[in-house]
């Protein structure tokens, strides 16, 4: 508020301050929460703050729910929000939206912690809709640039399509639970498995089913999951740091949660569950293959987090939610630190984001170049990096989650897309930092100020060591600590049938050494280095060669023409023939025109009558006055 509203006063140096101080002050509390709840196991808080209305009988809260997915979920986003803040300081600085910029993270940031520390369906819509209105702001925050506009734009329509099922889902609560509050709904949520509704003339649903799906499919506008995916790469049209912010900690990672926050709901319908994971594990395959023939370094790092938001929600689905959860906050730290360190080359480059004109930066940026490759294998899930633990947790759930409909499929998904996944990342790093210099002049390339390098070098700690820590007390712990916020059902715990195989994360390595997914991430890395350092003529050729294959993944499956096609120019059309049909012909033409030509005509008919001759007029009072007479006389 005060960076918005006073922006103009305080300058740069006040609006990024006051800001960046909010973010360090609110990243204390939630430490110090999350020390209260996870390490002094503090009871759950459940509080209503106040009452926001009345209707009936009904009463709508606004309260707080502080557990120990709480307090994971806000200490991961302050710790990148806050670094996020720091490297816009260099990022930014000559930009004349600077204060608005801070203004609109901050903001950003605020949604996504009232999204997490909800405890009612009614202040998760706030914060889910909160991060949907200030994303558009960031993704358009340079306005005046067309694709920004129409990508704003993109983002915001696309996600209101998600949010209608997600009303639809909240709707469907409230009409049958009579309550918004997560522990009634969860507490009466049994009773309730048994009861089946009609979605059209014979055709019944569980109720479960019904509302789970529902809610996935806001979930799948928030995830970007298909079919709802097309708006994430267009997030790439605002400033780098909104795009780490985005993709690491907020907006994208809300759909994760909430379907991780709504498992006492999923765990009653099989069903939506396998809707979950055949979904998730087709977006971590599919969305990641778009990422091999994109050339922008941005957006190869958007499709690989469709592709990441594709392995949580898979976890979700295999009621893993914990490995979901987990890989969430590995994810945001590493992928923070991918975008970041673009964002480092891009600044560098003056703004260029084309991989085909970049080359050999690792001898002019080595500090970029070193934490761009910590990110990068943990991406690719190599030991011991953080995102080896998170990632083949997940694998190895879904291949035992075998009571899920389509577990198999999805673990063939899941399988491929770690291949692909060391592929399409490390032929960006070779792209941007080996090989021969393209397009750019050698001697102007130096590496940015220590603001921008600082946050890279912080995030590349926990990249690499995050995972080491938090896979035993987040996943085989006697007592995990999101074990109070999740509910698994007994016969459905395969992270409790995993346990009984953990003996440590360094034993882990060794026991990944031993499993295909480590050596599919090594094929992935050799091919990379083959295709694009060792024989670089091979892309071409294989392009040549399955030339089909490339043109749908370059045209993106088609799901943007499809909705170009069906939805703008169809909107357009029917906006049209509705303007000319329903406007010009029947409202104008016959309505409002219309009008007016009967009135002409009838009284050119009643003009016809008036001849100006008295004799006429007395003759027509003689008729009238005999009609009159002949009337009486019948009564």
């Amino acid at each position: 508020m005060v960076a918005g509203l006073l922006g103009k006063k305080i300058g740069h140096q006040g609006a990024s301050w006051v800001t960046i101080s909010g973010m360090a002050l609110s990243l204390i509390c939630s430490a110090i929460l999350f020390k209260l709840y996870i390490f002094d196991h503090v009871p759950i808080t459940n509080e209503t703050v106040f009452t926001w209305g009345f209707s009936g009988a009904y009463t709508f809260n606004v309260g707080l729910l502080i557990d120990q997915m709480t307090v994971l979920m806000m200490v991961t986003v302050n710790i990148v929000s806050l670094l996020v803040h720091i490297y816009s300081i260099g990022y930014m600085e000559n930009d004349p939206g600077y204060q608005r910029f801070f203004a609109y993270m901050s903001l950003f940031t605020f949604f996504m912690l009232v999204l997490t520390a909800g405890n009612n369906f009614l202040v998760l819509f706030f914060g889910w809709e909160g991060v949907g209105l200030v994303s558009y702001l960031l993704i358009g925050f340079w306005f005046k640039k067309e694709s920004a506009a129409q990508g704003s734009l993109k983002a915001f329509l696309v996600n209101r399509v998600g949010d209608f099922g997600f009303i639809l889902g909240i709707a469907a609560i409230f009409d049958y639970f009579g309550s918004l509050d997560y522990a009634t709904v969860f507490a009466m949520a049994p009773g309730l498995s048994s009861t089946m509704v009609s979605v059209m003339p014979g055709v019944q649903w569980s109720l479960m089913t019904l509302i789970c799906i529902l809610l996935f499919v806001g979930a799948m506008g928030k995830s970007a999951q298909i079919p709802l995916h097309i708006w994430l790469p267009e997030s790439m049209e605002g400033p780098t740091p909104i795009s780490a912010l985005i993709h690491a900690a907020t907006m994208v990672t809300a759909g994760i949660y909430m379907v991780a926050r709504m498992s006492p709901l999923f765990e009653l319908s099989p069903t939506a569950l396998g809707v979950v994971l055949v979904f998730g594990a087709t977006g971590a395959l599919f969305l990641g293959l778009l990422a091999l023939v994109e050339n922008d370094i941005k957006r190869v790092i958007a499709y690989s987090t469709m592709s990441q938001l594709g392995y949580m929600m898979a976890a979700n689905g295999a009621s893993a939610y914990a490995a979901g959860m987990f890989h969430l906050v590995t994810h945001a730290f590493f992928k923070a630190l991918l975008f970041l360190a673009a964002g480092s080359v891009i600044i560098a480059l003056h703004h260029e984001q084309d991989m085909r004109n970049m080359g050999n930066l690792r001898k002019y940026l080595p500090i970029t170049y070193i934490t761009f490759l910590i990110g990068a294998l943990s991406l690719s899930a190599i030991p011991p990096f953080s995102g080896f633990y998170s990632k083949d947790s997940i694998i190895e759930a879904v291949q035992m989650a075998t009571h899920v409909p389509g577990a198999h499929y999805a673990y063939v998904c899941l399988l491929l897309a770690v291949f692909v996944t060391s592929l399409y990342i490390f032929r960006a790093l070779f792209l941007t930092f080996h090989g021969k210099s393209h397009g750019h002049h050698d001697e102007e390339i130096k590496e940015p100020r220590w603001v921008v390098l600082i946050p890279l070098i912080v995030l590349a700690v926990p990249s690499l060591a995050l995972g080491i820590v938090l896979i035993k007390p987040i996943l085989f712990a006697h007592t995990p600590i999101l074990s109070k916020s999740i509910y698994v059902a007994p016969d459905r715990d395969v992270l409790a049938q995993m346990a009984h195989e953990f003996h440590g994360p360094w034993e882990s390595i060794g026991h990944a050494l031993l499993g295909l997914p480590f050596w599919l991430a090594i094929a992935g890395i050799v091919c990379a280095w083959v295709f694009y350092i060792r024989i670089p003529d091979i892309p071409g050729k294989i392009q040549r060669r399955f030339n089909l294959i490339y043109k749908i993944l370059v045209d993106k499956y088609g799901f943007d023409r499809f909705t170009d096609l069906v939805f703008v120019r169809g909107s357009q059309k029917l906006s049209k023939d509705l303007y000319q049909v329903a406007d010009m012909k029947v409202i104008d033409h016959s309505i409002v025109n219309g009008t007016g030509r009967g009135v002409a005509r009838l009284a050119s008919i009643l003009r016809q009558a008036q001849s100006g001759y008295l004799y006429h007029y007395a003759f027509a009072m003689i008729l009238g006055l005999c009609a009159l007479l002949f009337w009486m006389l019948l009564a």
